[in-house]
């Protein structure tokens, strides 16, 4: 429990040690070296995300659920990109993906720096919110949004 200030009450958060827990359990689904197809990454992800927001639903954590949305979509691109492998179909599915030919060869081609190439620009660009959602990733914040329960 931790008191807010703005709303002049308790409020139930999930420990630390079950955020921590999340956060290693989602590490250990979107290892990069994991050899599975991105698709049953997402689909043991959103199981992951449905489980623990029904359990922590009473709880007050849309901050939280944003930044570990945040971080769960970072960590899928660097799988995507990944997965991709050489610097050929990196450029290629990059400009599927409305990417422009020199920026796409320019990130394709940077070297063995994923989590920078992840982190910043075209791959944000091509692989955004909109596209992982479509590929099947549920949004943590939305699904809390809506799972909520106020007391």
């Amino acid at each position: 429990m931790s008191k807010q200030t703005d709303h002049k009450a308790y409020k139930a958060r999930p420990h630390p040690k079950a955020v921590a827990k999340f956060k290693a359990q989602m590490k250990k689904l979107t290892c990069r070296s994991w050899g599975v197809n991105n698709s049953f990454k997402v689909f043991t992800l959103n199981q992951l995300i449905r489980g623990w927001i029904n359990y922590f639903k009473i709880g007050s954590m849309k901050g939280l659920c944003e930044r570990l949305d945040r971080n769960i979509r970072y960590r899928l691109r660097m799988c995507i990109w990944k997965h991709w492998k050489t610097p050929q179909n990196r450029a290629k599915n990059l400009m599927k993906l409305g990417i422009d030919r020199n920026t796409a060869y320019r990130v394709a081609y940077t070297g063995r720096r994923i989590a920078f190439v992840c982190n910043k620009g075209a791959v944000n660009v091509a692989i955004n919110n909109k596209r992982l959602a479509e590929f099947g990733l549920i949004s943590m914040a939305d699904y809390y949004a809506e799972r909520r329960v106020t007391c």
